[in-house]
């Protein structure tokens, strides 16, 4: 069963050598697995081609976007945990500077009506500037990485690439632009739909796709965490105050973009797909596995302690239930259920999927 693909239309065998003096960008139908929404990306303003989508996977794992040739985006976004930095609380970056968040997973962004832990972008296309121009991160400049990318391929590169002629192939030109380079980045994040774990396949009427535990933890998931983390995308794209108390950075999540006082504190629902890939988990990667999450939510992390939920004005009313403590009432067993649920969400060909992975480039002399 095929539940997402990106199709080739017009394309050659697999024995032809494309020519990009001759050849036109060859169209790529994206597909729209069955049971998701309709994506908030407009496809129409950036039609992706097989050259651009290729251009863009490039792109993401060549250190040449910093400013010391050897951090790209791939970095810190691993295919190997959903595209996530696996067992990194806070990201490193140029010069081994450390973040001030959680590497966030870069999945299924057609659906993303803003990006950043703390919504600060709203267009994918406008993404990248973002990581590269951080100082922390990346490190560099738009403008630097258009001058670098022209004077490709690099000798002596331990990878060399020749960015003119692929823009050629992608674009029709060898011109190297701001514009198109965030483009197709985009047409590369854009093919990265995740949609073939367990659960789809369950969804999708395998009954025998999930075993009687997950079921359970699905039906215990909807009624106890479904609000935050609903449809198919498992996230409602919203900014909440889950109860999380500030760390040593003081992060003050979506305020820092909004000035609104009240948005203090709140951060991005993260989607929960691939989420037995991606811990640590948190804005902050403060909690290194699921039951420790489960822990915060029912507000027994540590029963020494009856609040570990941080109250503070903004604190998402959910967590306030009338007449009762903080937190989501939950017992071990129903811990143990959601958690085996949430494993159902692995999408184990996203993760190996060889059209995302990296195609072996740098700079790095």
């Amino acid at each position: 069963m095929v539940l997402f693909g990106l199709i080739v239309i017009g394309c050659k065998s697999e024995n032809d050598t494309p020519d990009p003096e001759t050849d036109t960008p060859k169209p790529v139908s994206w597909v729209k697995p069955s049971h998701f929404p309709e994506p908030v990306y407009d496809m129409s303003k950036n039609p992706l081609t097989a050259e651009g989508v290729e251009l863009g996977r490039f792109l993401f794992y060549d250190g040449i976007l910093s400013r010391t040739n050897d951090i790209g985006c791939g970095t810190c976004h691993q295919q190997s945990a959903a595209f996530t930095h696996h067992g990194h609380d806070l990201s490193h970056g140029v010069d081994d500077q450390l973040g001030t968040r959680n590497a966030p997973s870069v999945q299924n962004l057609a659906w993303s009506t803003s990006f950043f832990w703390d919504g600060g972008v709203h267009d994918l296309d406008f993404l990248p500037p973002s990581p590269i121009q951080n100082k922390v991160e990346m490190g560099e400049t738009v403008s630097n990485v258009m001058v670098k990318l022209r004077n490709t391929p690099v000798k002596g590169a331990a990878f060399p690439v020749n960015y003119p002629k692929m823009f050629k192939a992608a674009f029709g030109s060898e011109e190297i632009n701001t514009e198109r380079m965030m483009k197709a980045l985009s047409q590369f994040m854009l093919s990265m739909v995740s949609a073939t774990s367990r659960y789809d396949y369950y969804v999708l009427g395998d009954a025998t796709a999930i075993t009687a535990q997950e079921k359970e933890g699905l039906v215990l998931f909807k009624q106890k965490c479904g609000s935050c983390h609903a449809s198919e995308l498992f996230t409602d794209f919203s900014f909440r105050n889950n109860g999380i108390a500030p760390n040593k950075i003081d992060d003050q999540g979506r305020y820092a973009i909004t000035l609104d006082e009240a948005d203090r504190l709140k951060f991005k629902v993260p989607s929960l797909r691939n989420v037995g890939l991606t811990s640590p988990y948190m804005h902050d990667g403060r909690y290194k596995a699921l039951s420790e999450v489960l822990d915060h939510y029912a507000n027994d992390q540590n029963s020494s302690k009856t609040d570990s939920i941080y109250v503070s004005p903004t604190l998402d009313t959910l967590l306030i239930p009338a007449g009762q403590k903080r937190g989501i009432r939950l017992t071990a067993q129903e811990k143990l259920s959601i958690i085996a649920f949430l494993k159902t969400l692995n999408d184990q060909q996203f993760i190996t999927d060889k059209r995302f992975s990296d195609p072996g480039v740098g700079t790095v002399l």
